[in-house]
């Protein structure tokens, strides 16, 4: 047998880890690793909260690929996670990128779960895996665009790969799961009026804590053009907001999503690597 055929593609992996703690009222760095392709920033804040960038310098990802992240937030603790572009997944020859993100929320600290959007290419391949952790009086928000393709290059994502799992739970209860697959030919199949209804750009958004009621009507306010809905459920004494959104494109689902961010963020921005 040739030798090359024993060669194994080259595949991009990357861990990434960050524990945040509370000191002199400001939350700041108890530990910090990254190996491989995972990147983590910390842009300077003035308001005692952190904000860390996640980077892939792998420049994007493809089949057999794998991401780890790992993040924790100290209690009374304000953490916000990010990315510094869209990810982008491209065709995969064989198997599948991998990516999974472990998050612990500790007692009356805040996490917000803010990625840019997930670019899929044709033929891309992804399985990806969010578990969540949070503690008695702590906060939760997250966030997760997908686009297929990019409308505005000509390109569309006809087949191809994607699941995602979510788990969350809240003082040890399971609040929340939900998995998601597309596959196959998931052109014709997003074209039902029961998915996408022949939209490419949808959105997951996911909040926990005590004033979910009160951002119920505000958080409708926002979808009031028939792009998405948001419900509000109560799992074993602890609330919750899940909301679904759809657009024709990327730019038509973030300017949805900017200011509903904001509204689920107490007016503050999103996150300053976010633009329209």
């Amino acid at each position: 047998m040739d030798n090359a055929a024993l060669i194994a593609p080259q595949r991009a992996w990357g861990r990434g880890r960050l524990v945040a703690k509370p000191f002199a009222g400001r939350t700041r760095i108890a530990e910090l690793y990254q190996e491989g392709c995972a990147k983590i920033r910390l842009p300077e804040s003035f308001d005692g909260a952190m904000e860390a960038v996640l980077i892939n310098s792998s420049g994007g990802l493809t089949g057999g690929d794998r991401m780890d992240w790992r993040f924790a937030a100290g209690e009374g603790t304000r953490l916000t996670l990010t990315t510094q572009a869209c990810e982008k997944i491209y065709k995969a020859s064989a198997d599948t990128a991998r990516v999974e993100t472990r998050i612990a929320v500790g007692p009356d600290a805040s996490v917000h779960w803010l990625p840019q959007e997930t670019i899929l290419f044709e033929r891309a391949s992804l399985t990806r895996r969010l578990e969540v952790d949070i503690a008695e009086g702590g906060q939760f928000l997250a966030v997760e665009a997908v686009l297929l393709g990019r409308k505005a290059m000509g390109e569309a994502m006809e087949n191809g790969l994607f699941q995602d799992c979510w788990r969350i739970r809240k003082s040890g209860v399971l609040i929340h799961a939900e998995n998601m697959r597309l596959s196959g030919h998931i052109g014709a199949l997003t074209q039902g009026a029961a998915v996408l209804g022949g939209k490419v750009a949808f959105a997951t958004i996911f909040y926990t804590g005590p004033d979910c009621e009160a951002l119920v009507s505000g958080l409708r306010g926002l979808l009031g053009d028939g792009s998405g809905g948001v419900s509000h459920y109560q799992v074993a004494g602890e609330d919750k907001l899940v909301a679904r959104l759809a657009a024709a494109d990327g730019f038509a689902l973030r300017k949805i999503l900017i200011p509903i961010i904001s509204h689920l963020r107490k007016g503050a921005p999103v996150p300053k690597v976010w633009t329209l």
